[in-house]
């Protein structure tokens, strides 16, 4: 390419048919990478999916096993309340033998009542905690049996990503530099118009060949006279039908 990398002030004096064809060239580069990503598919979002579904099953038995033990502190408080109600009824019992009258003998069995009821208030919640505590521990148990088969499928999806990675790293950074090489002589006003257009563009192409008579993108005819003047590479030309720039076929003059 006539103008050096990165040196702005030689950018500037680059011509039409040289802007032309590093525009073409960075195009056929991001094609190539493109494939790369092409073959590893879906892959990289699938682990992402994994990593995030593991996250979040691991905070969920987190969270399960937290009132897990919450549960268990709350039926180990009704174990003690029931030992001090049973304390209290045998005190009242004992008591009672030794009371002098009727009414005092009536008032301990009050207490008694009271403190039966107690117990067997505690005996039920107790129940519908230890009730929850299993309804709980099944579902932690569920949860990582389901855990353990998303962290196996985590890790076939990332030796095979890895293999993909490690078949194409090489070539994969060889496309970048070029790229990057490419990127620094292209003006960056131009450099950011072909980066929307292939935002935009099916299949990432910015820049396409004529075709046939037609646009390589969009496939629509171009006209006699406008391919004179995408030949001419005088100036930038994009398709009036889908904004892609036009470069004729032959490409090396």
């Amino acid at each position: 390419m006539a103008a050096e990398k990165g040196k702005i002030g030689e950018v500037a004096e680059m011509s039409v048919k040289e802007k032309l064809k590093a525009l073409y060239e960075l195009q056929q580069v991001d094609t190539e990478i493109d494939k790369i990503k092409i073959l590893r598919g879906e892959l990289p979002l699938e682990v992402q999916d994994l990593e995030d579904e593991i996250e979040g099953l691991e905070t969920r038995i987190s969270n399960i096993e937290a009132e897990v033990k919450s549960l268990q502190e709350a039926i180990s408080k009704k174990n003690n309340e029931i030992t001090n109600a049973q304390s209290l009824i045998k005190k009242y019992e004992e008591q009672q033998n030794n009371v002098r009258n009727n009414r005092e003998y009536d008032s301990l069995s009050k207490e008694i009542e009271f403190q039966t009821l107690e117990i067997e208030l505690a005996e039920k919640r107790k129940k519908e905690f230890s009730e929850q505590v299993a309804e709980k521990e099944q579902h932690i148990d569920e949860s990582n049996v389901i855990l353990d088969e998303r962290k196996g499928d985590l890790n076939n999806k990332k030796a095979e990503l890895d293999e993909i990675i490690s078949d194409t790293q090489k070539e994969e950074q060889l496309l970048d530099k070029r790229r990057s090489d490419i990127e620094g002589i292209i003006e960056p006003r131009l450099y950011t118009a072909y980066e929307k257009i292939r935002a935009n563009a099916r299949n990432g192409l910015a820049v396409v060949t004529v075709e046939r008579d037609a646009c390589g993108g969009c496939f629509n005819k171009i006209p006699p006279q406008r391919q004179l003047d995408i030949a001419s590479r005088k100036k930038i030309i994009v398709c009036e039908y889908c904004g892609r720039i036009l470069v004729d076929t032959d490409r090396e003059e």
